[in-house]
C-alpha cells in the first residue's frame, strides 16, 4: 500500500507540474485531471474514501466545466505541447524546484505520516472521513458558504477574462 500511495504522490506532483507549466488549456486540463485523480488516490490510501469521492465529483465535475469553457474560447490552431522548447524549460524548472524542496525536507518526514486515521485506535465506531464530513457541515458551515462564494466569484472572473474584445457572456441586456 505504501508503494501505491507513493505512486499516487508522484502522479500528483507530475500533474501539478503539468498544470503549472500550462502549455495550452487542453494540456493543462489533462494535467488537472491527473492531479485530481492522483490526489484522490492519496486520500483513499489514507482512509478518506468519502472525501476522495466528493473531491473527484465536485472538482472535476464543476471546475472542469469552467475550464473547458475557457479553453473553448481560447482555442488555438497550433497549441504548444510539453515537448516544445519554451514549455520544456518551464517543466524542467518546476521539476528541479520539486527536487530542491524534496532534498531540503528529506530527513525523517515520512516515518509518521503513513498511518491512516482508522489505524490509530483498536475499536472505532465511525470512520475518520465520515465524522470529518459531519464536522465540516456543523462547525464549518460559514467556511463552506465562503468557499461557495469564492467559486462563484472565480466563475465570473474566468468569464470576464475569456470574453476578449467582444461583449462577452456577462452583459447588460
Amino acid at each position: 500500500m505504501t508503494y501505491l500511495v507513493s505512486l499516487f504522490l508522484l502522479g500528483l506532483i507530475f500533474g501539478l507540474v503539468a498544470v503549472a507549466s500550462n502549455p495550452a488549456p487542453y494540456f493543462a486540463a489533462l494535467g488537472l485531471v491527473i492531479a485530481a485523480g492522483a490526489g484522490c488516490g492519496v486520500l483513499v490510501g489514507h482512509g478518506g474514501s468519502f472525501l476522495s469521492l466528493v473531491l473527484f465529483l465536485i472538482y472535476l465535475g464543476g471546475m472542469l466545466v469552467v475550464f473547458a469553457y475557457s479553453a473553448a474560447l481560447a482555442a488555438e490552431p497550433f497549441p504548444e505541447t510539453w515537448g516544445d522548447r519554451s514549455v520544456l524549460v518551464y517543466v524542467l524548472f518546476y521539476i528541479l524546484g520539486v527536487m530542491v524542496v524534496v532534498g531540503w525536507f528529506w530527513g525523517g518526514w515520512h516515518e509518521a505520516c503513513w498511518v491512516a486515521i482508522d489505524e490509530l485506535k483498536e475499536l472505532v465506531v465511525l470512520r475518520g472521513d465520515v465524522s470529518g464530513v459531519a464536522l465540516m457541515y456543523s462547525s464549518g458551515g460559514g467556511l463552506l458558504m465562503l468557499c461557495a462564494w469564492v467559486l462563484l466569484l472565480t466563475l465570473f472572473v474566468v468569464l470576464e477574462l475569456t470574453r476578449g474584445l467582444n461583449r462577452g457572456t456577462v452583459r447588460a441586456i
